[in-house]
């Protein structure tokens, strides 16, 4: 037996997402890792990096202490299932989903993560920004390093407030063919994983990289690791609160800026395209 289950596809910068509408919070009440593993099948499901539930955050466990803070909630899934704090790209995403829909007006919203309330502003442009979180730096006993295709770099350890192994290289091609995970040592710095940036400067405050997200594979954009990259070529660079990094990826171009308190605000684009219904078990 199966049932249709209506679903939309966005993305930021090709960082792709399934969003299961849930405005009442009894559709996907029992969303496991098979059936987000189906959905994001780029062959036999709807093909995504991703599984965004839009629902209140009244209706999840996780969310019913910021319900009066944030009406909406993003319950995200990577793409083999796992949980993650939150997603850069998708929470301009689902904010976009929410303005489209009607179901929030005006030009700031603010949307509920496991990585805390976020603040999401739509421009005349089209573009959106999103406060990310103020980075968390990692002081490990051991030196941080990133081993993958024969090389071998050092890394900065940092959470924004998902886990990332920042890593600056010559080239971009230094990584390989990415068809393996990085290796992230020393393994206590992040016991859950971490996504892998590999960043190369491209001038004054313009940086390009690619992503290894952890649960998914090399993706097209990132937006919490184009945060970490941007803070930490920040940091490299000396560049004082305030400033704006622009981010190339493989799916587009990115803005990154830290604001005077810390905070990490990223803006771009944020489409919606196809929409349908897919069977799924029942």
């Amino acid at each position: 037996m199966t049932r249709g289950v209506p679903f939309v596809k966005g993305h930021g910068t090709e960082n792709d997402f399934v969003l299961l509408p849930d405005p009442d919070g009894t559709r996907h009440a029992d969303l496991d890792a098979d059936t987000v593993r189906r959905l994001t099948d780029r062959y036999t499901g709807v093909g995504g990096d991703g599984v965004i539930r839009v629902v209140r955050s009244r209706d999840l466990t996780a969310g019913q202490d910021i319900a009066t803070e944030a009406e909406w909630f993003m319950d995200y899934r990577n793409a083999d299932g796992s949980v993650a704090e939150m997603c850069g790209n998708g929470v301009r995403v689902i904010a976009r989903y929410l303005w489209a829909t009607g179901l929030a007006t005006g030009q700031e919203l603010a949307i509920g993560t496991r990585g805390g309330v976020r603040m999401v502003r739509q421009h005349p442009d089209g573009s959106v920004t999103a406060e990310i979180g103020r980075p968390q730096q990692v002081k490990a006993a051991v030196p941080v390093q990133v081993a993958v295709g024969g090389g071998a770099w050092p890394a900065e350890a940092v959470f924004v407030p998902n886990p990332h192994a920042v890593v600056f290289v010559e080239a971009l091609d230094d990584a390989g063919r990415l068809l393996e995970p990085p290796t992230v040592m020393p393994e206590s710095v992040f016991p859950d994983g971490a996504n892998v940036e590999f960043v190369v400067g491209r001038g004054a405050g313009h940086i390009e990289l690619r992503v290894w997200e952890r649960g998914v594979g090399e993706t097209r954009s990132c937006g919490t690791g184009v945060c970490a990259a941007a803070w930490a070529a920040m940091r490299h660079d000396g560049a004082s609160p305030g400033t704006s990094y622009t981010v190339d990826v493989p799916g587009g171009r990115l803005v990154v800026t830290e604001r005077p308190d810390g905070m990490l605000l990223l803006t771009g684009p944020a489409v919606l395209g196809l929409a349908g219904h897919i069977a799924l078990p029942m």
